[in-house]
């Protein structure tokens, strides 16, 4: 059997604002094909990271490889067409309706003013049915809920047709039967070799559906391996001080939280 692809290599990254440093010496691999969830308390660098990770911010130290090339020396447009960004908000400046907004993901792959042929038409409406929010395709994206706002954009990432796909929260405005069907859709475009890296809070999402679980303490890669190798009592009691129990099932596993451990003053 062929050794999968690596489709992002992330060597030795620091970066920080304002003189103190988010993320300190941050290195690791992703192959096509592979979900990888990023867990780690509020401040540990989840946001930043991705940030990095698709050319918005640039490393004070370090390298970032996608797909064989360095990301320091590609153009956004590049970025574009590989890479596909899907943050927990977006600006409701821009005046558009659900559909222009979700069109908006085949703009990297425009040849002149004017990018709407038949097929974007035909994966847009693909990406808006998929998703669920294809009845508010004529609605303007700022009249809608923060769970729906959050389709959208997942819409509109589907039809970059990425071959790396980084979500920051994706479940965060989501119910709960949203929450799976998203996880879901993201699992099936792993068939087209697609890498797609996840940050969220949700442990036992990230559990169930991720390959891979990569938990941040402090700016640092603190585990890394299978959800079962990474989310355990010890790990979770080390990051975020807080006692959970952890009982695996036919699906995978699941932490229950208990009580927090505060420090005895």
């Amino acid at each position: 059997m062929a050794e999968p692809t690596v489709s992002l290599a992330i060597d030795g990254i620091r970066f920080g604002y304002n003189g103190t440093d988010v993320l300190n010496n941050v290195q690791f691999e992703a192959h096509s094909g592979e979900l990888i969830g990023l867990i780690g308390p509020n401040g540990s660098g989840k946001s930043t990271l991705l940030r990095l990770m698709n050319g918005i911010l640039k490393p004070r130290l370090g390298t970032i490889i996608m797909e064989g090339r360095d990301l320091d020396k590609m153009k956004i447009d590049e970025i574009a067409r590989i890479c596909a960004n899907v943050p927990t908000e977006f600006s409701e400046d821009f005046n558009l309706s659900v559909k222009e907004l979700v069109a908006l993901g085949r703009y990297p792959f425009s040849k002149g003013l004017w990018w709407d042929t038949n097929e974007d038409e035909e994966l847009v409406t693909e990406a808006m049915k998929k998703y669920g929010v294809h009845h508010l395709r004529d609605r303007l994206f700022s009249e809608l809920s923060s769970g729906e706002g959050q389709r959208v954009l997942l819409a509109k990432a589907m039809v970059q047709c990425p071959r790396v796909m980084l979500v920051d929260e994706p479940s965060a405005h989501l119910d709960l039967r949203y929450k799976l069907e998203v996880m879901e859709h993201l699992r099936e475009m792993l068939s087209g070799n697609v890498t797609i890296v996840i940050a969220s809070h949700d442990l036992n999402l990230l559990a169930r559906y991720c390959d891979k679980v990569m938990i941040l303490s402090k700016g640092k890669i603190v585990a890394l391996g299978t959800p079962e190798e990474v989310i355990t009592p010890e790990m979770v009691a080390q990051v975020y001080g807080v006692d959970v129990v952890v009982i695996k099932d036919e699906d995978g596993i699941f932490a229950i939280p208990r009580r927090t451990r505060r420090e005895q003053s």
